[in-house]
């Protein structure tokens, strides 16, 4: 049975009837993007935001230090992904998805979202999950393990709504790396809706009103259901 991942959890009223499950990057931790739920200015339906800790495991890159990571990087090009890794963190994102669904969520009303390597994991997972989401937000990051996606990609997930959102200065993951990301998305026919900002490896302030606008769009939030 997989883990279940300890995590940050904000409701934004009782009885929330959408989840939002946002994974954090490299060396941070669930309390990373706590603060942006305030700032967002959603309606008042009432969402789950989680935001689970990854596991502690050494980087090779950080010269072995063991931090919070959703899998191993050797390469600063981050050319040569940590499969397994990458396959494990989508097992743990699958077990925070069926709980929501425990939870009493739909799955179309579940977001899954992450920054950098959480952002990879939520696209990894969100594309081949068997039951359609409402929505996949990948921020600063990346395809992972790309070459294998129109093998494993589900039906089920083929016109789910996609925000890529990515920074032209941003020095971790090169801007080009996520243009390629969204080539091989848009080739594949997925309905891509892409965002860049002068900005490093960060968030910014018309990326988190672009981010507002797409999740009260894909949540139909303040519209009556």
């Amino acid at each position: 049975m997989t883990e279940l991942l300890d995590a940050i959890e904000i409701e934004t009223g009782k009885s929330p009837l959408s989840s939002v499950i946002w994974l954090h990057g490299l060396g941070a931790d669930g309390h990373d993007f706590e603060a942006i739920v305030p700032e967002l200015d959603l309606p008042d339906d009432p969402i789950r935001f989680v935001f689970p800790h990854a596991p502690m495991q050494p980087v090779t890159i950080n010269a072995g230090m063991v931090m919070r990571a959703w899998y191993d990087v050797t390469d600063a090009a981050i050319r040569h992904e940590d499969e397994g890794g990458v396959r494990a963190s989508q097992a743990l994102l699958e077990a925070l998805i069926a709980r929501e669904k425990q939870r009493g969520t739909r799955t179309d009303r579940i977001v899954l979202a992450g920054f950098s390597q959480g952002g990879a994991i939520a696209l990894q997972t969100g594309l081949r999950h068997p039951e359609r989401l409402a929505g996949i937000m990948a921020l600063s990051c990346y395809v992972p393990i790309s070459e294998k996606l129109r093998f494993e990609a589900h039906q089920a997930n083929r016109d789910v709504p996609i925000f890529l959102g990515h920074g032209t200065a941003d020095p971790i993951v090169a801007l080009a790396r996520a243009v390629e990301s969204r080539e091989l998305l848009m080739r594949a026919g997925y309905s891509v809706e892409w965002h860049d900002y002068p900005m490093p490896h960060s968030v910014c302030l018309e990326e988190i009103r672009d981010i507002s606008a797409w999740l009260r769009r894909v949540l139909a939030l303040g519209a009556d259901r």
